[in-house]
């Protein structure tokens, strides 16, 4: 059965990140007294987020590429099979 998908794991995969990463980061802030390390994490969240949004603006273009090319090979064998005739 699929009982487990992988969108089941998505929460528990973050959850176990966030609190790798929150253990890791409130150590460093303890130590230096800063709020340093948060700044950092969402200034990593947003570069992530511009480069994904970049990924799927590419992905769009080339689902786009791919299909213009699918309808070009259909007409291709239309006129090929026109041309057989």
């Amino acid at each position: 059965s699929m009982a487990n998908t992988p969108e089941d794991d998505v929460p528990n995969r973050y959850s176990r990140t966030e609190r790798t990463t929150y253990s890791r980061y409130s150590r460093d802030a303890n130590s230096s007294g800063s709020s340093l390390p948060s700044n950092t994490l969402e200034k990593r969240i947003e570069e992530l987020e511009r480069e994904l949004a970049k990924e799927r603006q590419e992905n769009a273009r080339l689902m786009k590429m791919a299909q213009d090319k699918e309808e070009l090979i259909g007409k291709l064998k239309e006129e090929i099979d026109l041309l057989n005739r």
